[in-house]
């Protein structure tokens, strides 16, 4: 990809530079917004103080520079970023325009590790514009980071600091690797930002592998901004820079070459102890997957809405043999629900889409694109069933009721992460990686795919199992930095093959904390991935319960497992149906099951009238050929219950013969 890097002259985005190089880009251009008056700039968005420099960055890289100034007028300052002409996140967008009308560019390096503020808005433009933001540095441990830098020898020198424990007259001009030492100190100490992210310092690279020459500051003023005595602000003015060539001359790969400089892939697997266990695993199919597609069970579109605002749709069905027209009729079934419970699309904050032929799956995204046309759309995951309909969707939205009481009013809170990293996969769409409302946090399906490249990691099942369980935890942490991986609640874990589903639920029961899961094996993945695992979490999942119980009847084994918090006011199960004789599911059998989930999950609130029942009903189309849907619905006019019965290969082994996965809340 032909990138165009974003420069202050600092250590972030001259690393990120090279971390894109090393990810297989090329740099063709450099570009800078430098203050209007020539000055040390206070802007949200930019680092001005160096920007003496900028010139000479260019010219040792030998390289394009596009310049923009900025008055660093900041008149949107929320969450979200809606273009506005006076805001200077609108230079960005002009010095990006010109260079991309200049030159054949792609992406975008961008050095930001931890500032959303600064991404949203970088986002903002590439996506604008067409351009894919390359963030190789985003959510990086920041003490990994600089020992990094350091390593690959990113000569920088602070040139402002402005927090407790930096002073002016001590450490202006002192290079990283000097002042490595101190600023470990200070994080211990006072929680400084060792890579400076929260504005404690910023640096000016004098030298790296990039640079064909080496930036020497002949002249300089300290210029003390306050000189508040607890944490005093200074910076360099740089008077007088020069060039000086570096010998013997090297092209950029040589310089480049050994150092401890990694691609994409060495982030995967050799990024500490939650990557240790990958290795290559040879696995093959144990069973043959029903290839089959027989006739799919129909239903009507359902939706009921509890009491603090959750709408749980259920059933939709996209029935017409054009695909397109198929998600257009999901499309609208959803939106008439959503607008019967006074909501719209926006309030859609988890869905799933469950799609005949992923071939296909372009047709169904397009009409998806043209319906969640917003910021902070839904998380989303999508697997293939066998199903004679193009599309099946559940989803599940949020409001805040008009008679909502209480001190703390219930608030959306959305990651929309869309720069390319070594972190997560970016979410280069219309759909969120998470999505947090209260306590509760509803996360994008997830795949082992490698984040800085978005292909799938090798090494077989156990490799794609354990990188896509750290990119739960990874997105969890970044929802809320007190939630992880033992925090979800409930999930379903959705494989190509039954012989996997024992190598993910060993891992599952290794890494998290009660959470039941459901195993479902569908005919196909996102990118030929071979398990994908889709869950929601709880701030507060230690003050879960967990129950595992059973019954049989008529010679098959019902097994649920359950959780639910102190207050009973959200419970969860999975149940398996389970025979190892070859019979046909009976009628009783599944109104005994159905009865059964209800009952455990309504346990502790038998008189409680505000329960609202949420059911995926997954049923094997070689063990099962139809399902009692009459006893569903007239149980539904009962109680608030909506389901989604999605046909697939397998529940969980060959002789589990229905799983249902299902919620209550109030």
């Amino acid at each position: 990809m032909r990138v165009v890097a974003l420069i202050s002259g600092g250590k972030d985005s001259c690393f990120n530079m090279m971390q894109c190089i090393a990810a297989g880009h090329e740099i063709v251009a450099l570009a800078n917004i430098s203050p209007h008056n020539k000055s040390e700039l206070d802007s949200y968005m930019y680092q001005s103080v160096g920007h003496e420099a900028i010139e000479f960055i260019a010219a040792a890289m030998d390289l394009p520079l596009y310049r923009e100034a900025t008055r660093g007028v900041s008149t949107q300052q929320g969450k979200i970023y809606e273009p506005s002409p006076d805001d200077e996140v609108e230079d960005l967008f002009r010095v990006l325009g010109q260079v991309k009308g200049d030159l054949e560019v792609e992406g975008v390096s961008v050095g930001a590790i931890l500032s959303d503020y600064q991404r949203v808005r970088v986002e903002n433009v590439c996506v604008r514009l067409g351009l894919v933001p390359l963030a190789y540095l985003w959510q990086r441990d920041q003490k990994e980071l600089l020992d990094e830098m350091i390593k690959c020898e990113v000569d920088a020198v602070i040139i402002k600091v402005a927090a407790l424990g930096l002073d002016p007259g001590k450490h202006l001009g002192r290079t990283l690797s000097s002042m490595q030492p101190h600023l470990l100190a200070m994080s211990e100490k006072y929680g400084l930002n060792v890579c400076g992210e929260g504005g404690e310092y910023e640096t000016l690279t004098l030298d790296c592998p990039l640079f064909r020459s080496r930036l020497v500051i002949d002249e300089s003023d300290v210029v003390l901004h306050s000189s508040d005595p607890i944490a005093p602000v200074g910076y360099l003015q740089l008077k007088k820079i020069s060039l000086e060539t570096k010998l013997p001359l090297l092209d950029l790969q040589d310089r480049l070459s050994g150092l401890p400089l990694k691609n994409s892939d060495g982030y995967v697997t050799d990024y500490g102890v939650e990557a240790s266990d990958f290795s290559d695993d040879e696995s093959v199919n144990s069973l043959e997957n029903a290839t089959v597609t027989l006739e799919t069970i129909e239903q009507e579109p359902m939706g009921v809405k509890s009491r603090d605002g959750w709408l749980c749709i259920a059933g939709i069905q996209g029935r017409s043999s054009d695909f397109r027209q198929a998600m257009e009729e999901a499309a609208a079934k959803l939106k008439s629900i959503l607008g019967q419970h006074d909501q719209t699309v926006q309030d859609v904050c988890s869905l799933v889409m469950f799609i005949s032929d992923m071939s296909r799956y372009a047709e169904l995204n397009q009409v998806y694109c043209e319906t969640f046309n917003h910021v902070n759309p839904p998380s989303r995951a999508c697997v293939e069933v066998p199903s004679c309909f193009p599309v099946i969707l559940t989803a599940l939205s949020w409001k805040e009721p008009h008679n909502q009481a209480g001190d703390f009013p219930l608030e959306r809170h959305t990651m929309h992460v869309q720069s390319r990293s070594h972190w997560a996969p970016a979410n280069i769409g219309p759909y969120s990686q998470a999505v947090r409302v209260g306590e509760l946090i509803h996360l994008a399906g997830q795949i082992g795919m490698i984040p800085g490249s978005l292909e799938m990691v090798k090494g077989g099942i156990k490799a794609q199992c354990q990188l896509a369980l750290r990119h739960v935890g990874r997105l969890l942490k970044a929802v809320d930095s007190n939630v992880n991986l033992r925090d979800v609640v409930q999930g379903i874990c959705y494989v190509t093959d039954v012989s996997y589903v024992e190598h993910a639920r060993k891992l599952w029961e290794e890494k998290t904390n009660n959470a039941i899961v459901d195993y479902v094996v569908v005919s196909q993945l996102p990118k030929s991935a071979l398990v994908e695992w889709h869950v929601w979490a709880h701030r507060h999942n230690n003050q879960f319960e967990y129950e595992e119980t059973g019954k049989c009847f008529q010679g098959y084994s019902i097994s649920i497992y359950r959780r639910w918090n102190y207050e009973n006011d959200i419970a969860a199960v999975v149940c398996y149906v389970h025979n190892t004789e070859e019979t046909e599911l009976s009628e009783d059998i599944f109104i005994e099951t159905v009865d059964y989930v209800i009952q455990k999950l309504n346990q502790g609130h038998e008189n409680d009238a505000t329960s609202v029942y949420n059911l995926n009903i997954f049923y094997p189309r070689m063990k099962i050929r139809t399902l009692n849907v009459d006893y569903l619905q007239k149980l539904a006019e009962n109680i608030a219950l909506v389901y989604t019965l999605v046909p697939v290969t397998y529940v969980k082994s060959e002789h589990t013969y229905l799983s249902i996965c299902g919620v209550r809340n109030q």
